[in-house]
């Protein structure tokens, strides 16, 4: 088929015989196609990192359904992304850059390695931090947004599950708020054109989950709102709660209120590393 038509679909999986490989060795990627002393540069690095680490395990168990249920050749396995050790092989220097790196970036970097980029050029710091109790959140939180409304201001909500935002952001559009949520069953296209409605003013509040963290730059934003921040768990870590707080940073007037009846570790930790960052980036100002 490949000589009478060019081509044979599916014919990738087998690419292991057109390269010549043996079994078990990594694939060709566009790092080998690099010089030596190349630079990489990882970005949100303690989100890629993880994902790089994660990639074989994640490609292997799906390809081995499809040969246990002979829908593909045991060979299809050497068709696969590298395994974290031979990623690591291929990359010499390397910038990880992130708001919350972790303790593996961290480490092979070493202590010497690492720039804390906290100064703004704006002159913008990072937002205040306010705790309060969860009982009257929601009343509470819509006084918050209608100061935000009269000035201007956008606000961000972020909420534990899909149907905690759906059902706030219907509460809130009853009671005439602009408002939209926005989660991971909302179509890719959708979110770009929902973020760009709230800059536009055609929604003063967003209210979300996950989506609402590492690479979004609002500066309309002016508050973000965590409702059930004592909820200990991955949407609740202190890397999580930093990067949230972290979309109010483009905001003179930014500001955190993080709705909780307990202060958890993880509460402590982020408060603690925003406010240092925060009084660094005060200091500077006034000096």
């Amino acid at each position: 088929m490949i000589k009478e038509i060019g081509y044979v679909n599916g014919i990738e999986n087998y690419s292991r015989y057109f390269d010549g490989r043996k079994p078990g060795e990594p694939p060709y990627t566009l790092l080998d196609y690099f010089s030596k002393d190349y630079l990489l540069i990882i970005d949100e690095s303690h989100m890629t990192i993880p994902q790089i680490r994660g990639m074989y395990n994640g490609d292997r168990s799906r390809k081995q359904t499809l040969i246990n249920y002979g829908f593909r050749l045991p060979s299809s396995l050497d068709n696969r992304p590298l395994k974290f050790d031979e990623f690591l092989k291929r990359i010499n220097q390397t910038i990880y850059v992130s708001a919350t790196p972790s303790a593996w970036e961290l480490e092979k970097s070493g202590q010497k390695n690492v720039a804390q980029q906290l100064i703004r050029p704006t002159g913008l710091i990072d937002p205040e931090i306010l705790v309060r109790p969860i009982k009257g959140q929601i009343e509470d939180l819509m006084g918050e947004i209608t100061v935000r409304v009269a000035r201007g201001e956008r606000t961000l909500i972020t909420t534990l599950t899909k149907r905690m935002a759906e059902e706030l952001a219907f509460y809130l559009e009853e009671r005439k708020f602009k408002v939209h949520y926005l989660h991971s069953e909302v179509a890719t296209l959708e979110r770009s054109d929902i973020i760009k409605s709230l800059r536009q003013g055609e929604y003063d509040v967003i209210v979300g989950i996950n989506l609402l963290r590492e690479g979004l730059d609002l500066p309309e934003v002016s508050l973000v709102a965590i409702l059930d921040a004592d909820k200990e768990g991955f949407l609740r870590s202190d890397v999580s709660l930093i990067q949230t707080m972290g979309r109010a940073a483009r905001h003179v007037n930014a500001q955190v209120i993080m709705y909780a009846d307990v202060l958890t570790g993880s509460m402590k930790r982020a408060i603690t590393e925003v406010e240092r960052r925060r009084n660094i980036q005060l200091k500077y100002n006034q000096e």
